[in-house]
């Protein structure tokens, strides 16, 4: 019991000290390593630095971040999270230039950068961000006009001038071809490219988009100058030298569900003109009705996605019977408006019923023969999935946090 007394962290492994830091946040893990010796050589081991989340902390500035690179950030980090100074009274420049070669120099495996309220105008091009990027999340940031574009500036980041500190670009020359190798012909690895929220995001930088190789995945919220002739002039399809567009595109993501005083672009009627090769749909907010029009248009559409809407029955079961080829249909907080019986006049209406009784009784016996697979997250209405299970046999169909919207009249 006297031996028991006496012990403390100090006789702990140091994979289990590390398990422990682990649980701990950028702030507080910097604090630890003020402790000893011991625990500053244990806070700089780079398991602790695979995924860097700075968004809770409001107080950094590039300074800041360039402690935290020289001192802490190395070849574990896997996943960046910033929180820039575009909402904030202090100002000022956040990401530098040299502040990114400086990354790509010491980071060579970061796969994810996540920026939010960040002011992007300062920079040229997404050149000099780091070519190792596979995804690329932007939420409540500015951009220049030639932010996306492939004609990349004099100085490439894939070298350590301009400014870096010398500790910081006395990394071995190894690491900057290793990250030029693994990027694409275009100069740009990014396969997943989301935008939440960016008012500064239009057409001239979806077209730009069109000449990134890799990109199969593209998420629009809340890019409200979108427009439909800007979505029609990048779709992939066939000309005289082959594919053109975003060719690579497989999945697509637009949702209006924001602010008001915006003017509606319905910006999803641009899949009218149809989509080479595109797989999965999804469709939020004021943007689910134009798109619901235009997905029979998508010939190589597999699954759809509608979320954060209202939709009548009469409107799913319209455009359902026109994309047979669904495997996968999901609805995630959705409002459905239920079919409202007129008014019943003495005389009229039995054959109506009798008809109406009779499909019902027919889809549910066609949804037992065929065995379908259904995920019941929530049950909203049960009419629409036997209706949809009998049109749809080969569709997994999924409802989540869903509801019936109750007319009180």
């Amino acid at each position: 019991m006297e031996d028991f007394r006496v012990w403390n962290l100090d006789y702990f492994p140091e994979n289990i000290l590390i398990d422990i830091l682990s649980y701990l946040g950028v702030r507080e893990l910097v604090r630890a390593g003020r402790v000893c010796e011991r625990w500053k050589r244990l806070v700089k081991d780079q398991r602790l630095w695979r995924l860097v989340d700075l968004t809770a902390w409001k107080g950094v500035t590039s300074r800041i971040l360039w402690v935290l690179l020289r001192q802490y950030l190395g070849c574990g980090l896997r996943c960046l999270r910033l929180r820039g100074l575009l909402l904030s009274a202090r100002g000022g420049v956040f990401l530098s230039k040299s502040w990114l070669r400086a990354l790509t120099l010491k980071c060579p495996r970061l796969r994810k950068l996540y920026l939010l309220h960040t002011d992007l105008r300062g920079l040229p091009s997404c050149h000099l961000l780091p070519p190792t990027l596979q995804v690329l999340e932007l939420r409540g940031c500015e951009l220049p006009p030639s932010f996306f574009n492939l004609t990349p500036g004099s100085e490439s980041p894939g070298h350590g001038g301009g400014g870096a500190p010398s500790n910081v670009g006395a990394q071995q020359p190894e690491q900057s071809t290793a990250g030029k190798r693994t990027g694409s012909s275009s100069g740009v690895s990014i396969e997943r490219l989301v935008l939440n929220n960016v008012p500064s995001f239009t057409d001239q930088h979806l077209q730009s988009l069109t000449s990134w190789d890799r990109l199969s995945r593209l998420e629009l919220r809340d890019t409200f100058r979108v427009t439909a002739n800007g979505l029609r002039s990048c779709a992939a399809k066939h000309s005289g030298s082959g594919l053109e567009g975003l060719s690579k595109l497989k999945f697509l993501e637009i949702g209006i569900t924001g602010r008001q005083g915006y003017q509606l672009q319905m910006a999803s009627l641009g899949l009218g003109s149809g989509w080479l090769g595109l797989e999965e749909l999804s469709l939020g907010g004021k943007e689910v009705g134009p798109g619901l029009l235009c997905a029979s248009r998508l010939k190589d559409l597999h699954s759809l996605c509608l979320w954060a809407c209202t939709l009548s029955e009469m409107q799913v079961l319209r455009s359902c019977r026109m994309i047979r080829q669904l495997r996968k249909l999901e609805f995630l907080e959705v409002f459905f408006q239920p079919k409202q019986a007129p008014p019943r006049v003495d005389g009229e209406g039995s054959d109506q019923e009798e008809e109406e009784r009779d499909s019902g009784e027919a889809a549910g016996a066609n949804e037992e023969e065929d065995g379908h697979k259904r995920q019941d997250g929530n049950d909203p209405i049960p009419r629409l999935q036997r209706s949809l299970a009998a049109l749809l046999p080969h569709c997994t169909l999924v409802f989540t946090n869903c509801s019936v919207q109750i007319n009180s009249d």
